[in-house]
């Protein structure tokens, strides 16, 4: 991080959290409604993803498949930001406090405890914001909730959540979403760090010209990577732990 930018990270992890949402949010309702409609005994069975979204786009449209994106917005864009920028930080300041190199290869007893902090932080934006989209998810195309128990909206279902269950509602499934972004994120950061760091030197010792766009490529590739290792190691679903379903 630059002297002159101090916080590139959070601004670069607030755009990364809002286009994660605009591209990934469509995708997130069909799995929700897959995960809920699918193990209901009285509710629809889907055939899979394609017959789902036809379903939501056919009776809701496009707006269907953004149901609960509000909460996203919110909740990804802090969550990104904030844990790219405590990441960064808490890096350097343990980069200081050994007295490592920050010109050097990956630091796993840097990395780990940085990643492992910031996931920690971010579990207490995520978990509620989880929550109130796969509530807001879970309504309109084929769901069996009763009209009169639906949200108007997340703030609806936020108000009502704490009213029914108390703030300690709005937290439900808090601790399994604390250890899934503490060791998420670590398994997440040591991935990228090490793969963006020998792509990086193969490139360079190959040639001396690397340009903008291809490191543009490592970023995405190594980033990727990461995501899919972190999947395998503490699971592929971010909603399935918070019992979010639940009405």
């Amino acid at each position: 991080m630059g002297e002159s930018y101090p916080y590139k990270e959070y601004v670069a992890g607030l755009l990364a959290g809002v286009a994660t949402v605009l591209i990934g949010h469509p995708f997130d309702t069909v799995k929700v409604k897959l995960q809920k409609h699918n193990t209901e005994a009285h509710g629809i069975k889907y055939r899979g993803g394609l017959h789902c979204t036809a379903r939501i786009l056919r009776t809701e449209g496009i707006r269907g498949l953004y149901r609960g994106a509000m909460s996203s917005f919110i909740g990804v864009a802090f969550e990104s930001s904030l844990v790219f920028g405590i990441y960064s930080q808490m890096k350097q300041s343990l980069q200081v406090a050994m007295g490592s190199s920050q010109t050097g290869g990956p630091q796993l007893q840097i990395i780990v405890p940085s990643a492992a902090y910031g996931g920690a932080i971010i579990s207490f934006v995520l978990c509620p914001s989880e929550l109130l989209k796969c509530r807001m998810q879970v309504q309109g195309t084929d769901s069996l909730v009763p009209m009169s128990s639906r949200y108007s909206g997340p703030l609806d279902c936020a108000l009502k959540t704490v009213k029914d269950e108390g703030v300690k509602g709005i937290f439900r499934g808090g601790f399994t979403t604390f250890l899934r972004e503490s060791l998420g994120n670590a398994v997440f950061f040591s991935v990228y760090e090490n793969v963006r760091y020998h792509m990086h030197s193969r490139l360079k010792s190959g040639s001396s010209d690397c340009t903008s766009l291809i490191d543009v490529g490592v970023g995405i590739l190594s980033g990727g990577l990461g995501v899919l290792v972190s999947c395998f190691a503490v699971g592929c679903g971010k909603d399935q732990n918070t019992n979010c379903c639940r009405q």
